[in-house]
């Protein structure tokens, strides 16, 4: 079954043919490094891990560049009031961003360039001098420079906007100055005194890159003029994508990216997510409340990518159930196996009907549906004795398989020591039919935060839901 994609560009449903397969070159829009991204950021950084992986298991080789923006007016304005050099500020988020992503087990990209590094701003100024040269952006009298939409008239396409109703938004309140037109966007901006000592020296004088010309120029320099991929939040399409097609196009003259995706809203409890709310939550304010990586990245990844998500409470302790009954279930298949190594050809090891789910745009509610169909017969079939050891070695060998995809094996990090002293005695108390110490041990367990499932095998212990 061919690959199926969502490409917002054309909105339809597209077969996916890179342009050179095997290798695919995929761009992705990662965090401005103003503070610790939150969990509505990471929804989009899992949607595009769980594409890379399975793009990947397909056959496909991927080149992932995502971008790390450490310059714009959030930056300086916060690095400012810290009292620190803008490197040094935003060096301890991009920090913690990589830490956050290894604990929600998403592949690193093959580059994470930054936009203050000297060989990308160089690049951007090369870009703009060529749009320059061809009469498609211009200096203003502040010595800012302007991309002039009235050349590009595709602008919108990517949107479905009319570019005469278009206005400006927040995240370019700087672009104003003096334009040609209102919806001209700020290539480079002239140097104001609340940038501090953040400046680079250019043709045009004193200043910094505007944002869209940051993604263009990086991953140009990196993936080439044309690229396979390109993906980002919903939030993302205006103005910031819009603006990279311009003026990467208008630059090279070659069709910039062949299939834009981009992720849904994450909601929080049925809100937006908001301070003021009280339902703004980073990665570091759900560890802190009990919260492992591998349940929120299942949480995250549980809604297919292009439907709004509500981040609940309930979805995560829904995760937690989940990934214990994908334990229990791999705990028994091993058990069965034990040392055998012949796998046979058992028709639920094939695990075919999961990736042709998400072959089809990332169903991933379906390719879900299928394990747990999946889970649920081999179940079945155990407690008849009609699985052998082989068929279990099999069968772990396509969860082996699809689980290069989830990444949602068990954290290495043990029971601790006075939890499992407790189930020992626990387990000694049943075996000699002390219900009663049995009762009052399974109580101490929870009060520790720990919650104990008898099962045929033996003791199953998890994390209890905060």
């Amino acid at each position: 079954m061919a690959i199926r994609l969502f490409n917002t560009y054309s909105r339809e449903l597209e077969e996916f043919t890179p342009i050179e397969p095997p290798l695919v070159k995929m761009y992705t829009c990662g965090p401005t490094v103003y503070n610790h991204a939150h969990i509505g950021n990471f929804r989009a950084y899992v949607f595009e891990d769980l594409l890379q992986r399975h793009l990947e298991v397909r056959g496909f080789k991927v080149h992932r560049v995502m971008n790390l923006t450490d310059v714009d007016d959030k930056t300086i304005r916060n690095s400012r009031a810290a009292g620190m050099p803008l490197d040094l500020f935003t060096r301890q988020f991009k920090d913690a961003f990589f830490e956050d992503l290894r604990t929600l087990r998403i592949q690193p990209a093959a580059d994470f360039p930054a936009a203050t590094e000297p060989r990308y701003i160089e690049r951007m100024i090369e870009m703009i001098r060529v749009l320059e040269n061809h009469g498609i952006a211009y200096k203003a009298e502040d010595g800012s420079v302007y991309f002039r939409l009235s050349r590009f008239p595709d602008y919108g396409h990517l949107a479905h906007l009319n570019p005469e109703e278009l206005r400006p938004t927040g995240r370019i309140r700087n672009d104003e100055y003096e334009k040609e037109s209102i919806g001209d966007f700020a290539l480079w901006k002239a140097w104001d005194p609340e940038d501090g000592d953040v400046g680079w020296e250019s043709p045009w004088g004193r200043g910094r890159p505007g944002w869209h010309i940051e993604c263009s120029a990086m991953a140009i320099a990196l993936l080439g003029p044309e690229l396979d991929i390109h993906c980002g939040g919903v939030d993302n399409i205006f103005p910031h994508h819009e603006a990279e097609i311009a003026q990467s196009e208008s630059c090279t003259g070659r069709k910039f990216v062949r299939y834009w995706l981009h992720c849904a809203h994450l909601m929080v409890q049925g809100q937006k997510m908001a301070k003021s709310a009280g339902n703004f939550y980073t990665l570091r304010d759900l560890s802190a409340l009990g919260w492992s990586g591998r349940e929120i990245r299942y949480a995250l990844i549980s809604v297919n990518y292009r439907l709004p998500l509500n981040f609940t409470f309930e979805g995560l302790a829904a995760a937690r159930a989940a990934l214990g009954r994908i334990d229990e279930w791999v705990a028994r298949l091993a058990k069965l196996a034990g040392s055998e190594n012949r796998a046979s050809t058992h028709p639920l090891a094939a695990m075919s009907a999961f990736l042709d789910a998400l072959d089809d745009d990332l169903n991933i509610s379906g390719a879900l549906g299928h394990l747990f169909d999946t889970i649920r017969e081999s179940n079945r079939l155990m407690d008849q004795g009609q699985i052998t050891a082989e068929d279990a070695r099999a069968i772990l060998n396509g969860w082996t398989r699809i689980n290069q995809i989830l990444a949602l094996e068990p954290d290495a990090a043990a029971v601790p020591p006075e939890v499992q002293a407790l189930l020992d005695a626990r387990a000694i108390a049943r075996k000699v039919k002390d219900w009663a110490a049995s009762d009052r041990l399974r109580d101490q367990i929870a009060a520790l935060g720990w919650e104990v499932k008898d099962t045929k095998d033996g003791q199953q212990v998890t994390r209890a839901a905060p």
